[in-house]
């Protein structure tokens, strides 16, 4: 159906407009034989009904469409439309002058009427023309708008993709190294290796939750690295401590599902694994003007930084905070003092 059709409001918008057309006209080509009244009466009856005609301008350009035509045919067809239209126009003029040449009374004006076919015959080419051309060019920004959503759509595609692709690296390596563990302590703890599975257990199911969602609020992502936290103190007892410094404003930022996961996995396997006495696994969050920062601190043993810092895990945080927030997310590493310390810094994003 023709999108002016469609809505009573826009063929209200639209005959308004030729009504201001027909004005504009009937001033134009007033003449001395014809008061102002006169030339309206015969001119806005026979332009409205010519509004219609133009209508056809819509489906003329979408059966020649300059995306996918040369210019000859766009020519033609548009010649040949508008020879029809004219053709109809003059058609609507004559009837209107007959109606009046009909009526004795008012002959005479039909006589005079039949003197301003020769001057308003090209405005009618004219203003099918410029139908045309309007008709074009809102299609072509109809085609630059679809294309600007598809492109955004396949963005959105591919970059879920990736997402779930990341995930998919996340999982099966976390999950490994908690059966490995579990697997270990069977023998020398057989209490602690079913805590561990318990606990694991209740973390896959926070996961299953999580990671239908491309993010989730700050709060839920440190609950699943507390799970984790807490798995891995079955394993190492009182070698591992954990220290949590969290701004309450920023528990409701969004940020991908397991985004942290890496990072506290590195903590512990390259941190606090390497060394005999163990250590604390700090974890800071502030949120300030418009920023989120997370800071996780652990201490190290200075010759296995070289995994911490290029690791998968890393690498896979790294990935994840451009794909989702592109070049305003920035990550650094360092280690200073026999302490390894990862900062995130983050736009402020509270609804998903």
């Amino acid at each position: 159906m023709h999108p002016i059709l469609a809505r009573l409001e826009r063929l209200a918008l639209y005959l308004t407009a030729w009504v201001v057309i027909s004005l504009l006209i009937a001033g134009t080509i007033e003449r001395q034989a014809l008061s102002l009244a006169e030339t309206v009466v015969f001119i806005l009856p026979v332009f409205l009904a010519y509004s219609f005609v133009c209508l056809s301008a819509w489906y003329v350009c979408g059966a020649a469409p300059l995306r996918s035509n040369t210019a000859a045919r766009v020519l033609m067809v548009c010649t040949v439309a508008a020879v029809i239209a004219s053709g109809l126009w003059l058609a609507i003029a004559f009837s209107w002058i007959f109606v009046f040449e009909s009526i004795p009374r008012l002959a005479p004006l039909g006589a005079r009427y039949r003197e301003l076919i020769t001057l308003l015959f090209p405005a009618a080419v004219l203003l099918f023309g410029l139908a045309l051309a309007v008709n074009y060019l809102g299609m072509a920004f109809e085609d630059a708008r679809l294309a600007e959503q598809r492109q955004f759509e396949f963005e959105m595609q591919a970059r879920d993709a990736e997402l779930r692709a990341l995930r998919a690296q996340l999982d099966p390596h976390f999950l490994y190294n908690c059966l490995t563990s579990s697997a270990a302590m069977t023998t020398a703890d057989a209490a602690g290796a079913r805590r561990m599975c318990l606990l694991l257990g209740e973390f896959l199911r926070s996961t299953l939750h999580v990671g239908a969602h491309a993010s989730i609020p700050l709060s839920d992502e440190l609950a699943l690295a507390d799970r984790f936290l807490a798995i891995e103190q079955v394993r190492f007892g009182s070698r591992l401590q954990v220290e949590r410094h969290v701004d309450p404003g920023a528990l409701a930022a969004r940020v991908p599902p397991l985004f942290l996961q890496p990072l506290f996995e590195n903590a512990v396997r390259h941190g606090i694994s390497a060394l005999l006495d163990g250590g604390t696994v700090r974890i800071d969050v502030a949120c300030r003007d418009g920023r989120l920062t997370i800071a996780i601190e652990n201490p190290c043993d200075p010759d296995q930084l070289t995994p911490m810092r290029q690791g998968t895990g890393m690498s896979n945080v790294r990935q994840r905070m451009v794909t989702m927030f592109g070049a305003g997310a920035a990550m650094q590493a360092h280690a200073e003092q026999g302490r390894f310390r990862v900062n995130l810094s983050l736009p402020l994003v509270d609804q998903e």
